[in-house]
């Protein structure tokens, strides 16, 4: 069977694949869920639910909200917030669920459904195949009378976020000049205004919250105009969040990028010298460069790689007891303060480093040298089979050879299409092109 939740919830093209009549089943599944797994006498579930600016995201909330109350559970709207606004607010009410309709960095016309457990946390896979399995079946009771949930809407648990925010400050940014960029998206109005609040002097980017134009040419997967931004104004620093708000990428006063593994790099050091770094230990996916495995390394940090997803970078902080971990795209969780990746959080974080040792963000991300990283997507091939073909084991194996200590070789079958990622990280551009592109070539001929 096709799970209905993938890796960061359901999923699509808003009335398309995603449609009202599927949000509000889905939500009804899954309060129904929830009641079965509830103690009994323990009253009726309360249920968060915020949403990005996205257009379609007006009906979907309309939508859920109906069926969480349709199926007896009272429902706390939030609005428009980010992401780990929703987690954050779960744990601050005591709610059951929380609901965050965002389909993050994907373009307007797509949406999302995602759901935080109580706690805070991300569901469980099996309680997702519940649900799914739940919605998939006749509805066999509906709650009449005083049992029907009610529905309000309560700023207080944004307001409590934002101080919460505030609260995780390592120290004044009193003096840094910062540009924001907010995607059009659910950091429009929090990022800039918890920013200023920290001490910051603020340059807003894609802050009017057109939901129309979400991730389109901004945000943290579009820097080109934060680069150029930054260099305007003679800021000390930029940021870029993404539709939910749940990425951040930065760029330093010389218009440089600073990506998700240097964000890392530099925080975990930061930790470690306050003692908050568990174990000297931080959790990253197989995509880090290995510029930041070298440099952990050098700095006697051990790194623990999970697969792709920040919900695969949770699971092993969770399993582990630690304190850091992330993904090269900008997904950072720092889990003293929270229980999910969080843009904001993050760029306090970075720019509180920034503040208490006074030193330039281009000075922090030197700790880590990013070695050229090329990419090839190999599609049509058949992707079950890359771990089988002795002639891609040979090649993978000579490749190694070649590169030794300071290169890498990642193959990688995509999850939901037919193609291989090939990727080739090496001390030079050329050879990393030069290696990927002989791999890719490989895969083609012993795959298709």
């Amino acid at each position: 069977m096709v799970r209905l939740f993938g890796t960061d919830g359901v999923r699509g093209v808003a009335n398309a694949d995603l449609t009202a009549e599927l949000a509000l089943g889905l939500s009804a599944a899954a309060v129904a869920v929830l009641t079965e797994h509830r103690s009994p006498g323990s009253g009726r579930p309360a249920v968060v639910v915020g949403r990005d600016t996205r257009p379609s995201g007006e009906f979907l909330e309309a939508a859920v909200v109906a069926g969480l109350a349709s199926a007896g559970a009272d429902v706390l709207r939030i609005g428009v917030v980010p992401t780990p606004a929703v987690a954050h607010a779960v744990i601050g009410s005591g709610a059951d669920l929380g609901v965050m309709l965002s389909a993050s960095h994907n373009p307007m016309p797509d949406n999302g459904i995602k759901l935080f457990a109580a706690g805070g946390q991300k569901l469980p896979d099996e309680i997702e195949d519940e649900i799914a399995e739940r919605l998939a079946l006749p509805v066999s009771y509906r709650p009449i009378g005083a049992a029907i949930g009610r529905v309000r809407d309560d700023q207080t648990l944004v307001q409590r976020y934002a101080d919460f925010l505030l609260t995780a400050v390592p120290a004044p940014l009193t003096g840094l000049r910062v540009v924001v960029d907010c995607a059009q998206g659910a950091a429009c109005t929090l990022a800039p205004r918890v920013l200023r609040a920290a001490g910051a002097d603020v340059i807003a980017l894609h802050a009017d919250g057109d939901g129309v134009r979400i991730n389109d040419g901004c945000g943290a997967t579009h820097l080109e105009v934060l680069q150029a931004a930054v260099l305007e104004h003679g800021a000390d620093a930029g940021i870029a969040h993404d539709g939910d708000a749940d990425r951040c990428m930065a760029v330093d006063a010389n218009g440089e990028i600073v990506d998700g593994d240097q964000i890392l790099a530099l925080s975990a050091l930061g930790l470690r010298e306050h003692g908050e770094l568990t174990d000297d230990t931080v959790v990253v996916t197989v995509m880090s460069n290995l510029g930041f495995h070298h440099a952990m390394r050098d700095a006697g940090i051990n790194v623990v790689a999970t697969p792709v997803g920040d919900r695969y970078v949770l699971e092993a902080m969770r399993e582990r007891g630690l304190s850091l971990g992330g993904e090269q795209s900008g997904h950072v969780v720092f889990l003293r303060h929270a229980t999910t990746g969080d843009g904001l959080l993050t760029a306090l974080q970075v720019l509180g480093r920034m503040a208490e040792t006074q030193r330039p963000l281009a000075e922090l991300a030197k700790v880590m040298t990013k070695l050229p990283q090329v990419l090839i997507n190999v599609r049509g091939v058949d992707r079950s089979k890359v771990s089988m073909s002795p002639e891609l084991v040979a090649a993978v194996a000579a490749a190694e050879a070649e590169l030794g200590d300071d290169g890498r070789v990642l193959l990688r079958p995509s999850g939901t299409e037919p193609l291989v990622r090939v990727m080739v990280e090496a001390p030079t551009g050329e050879q990393a092109k030069a290696v990927a592109t002989r791999l890719a070539a490989v895969v083609r001929s012993a795959l298709g």
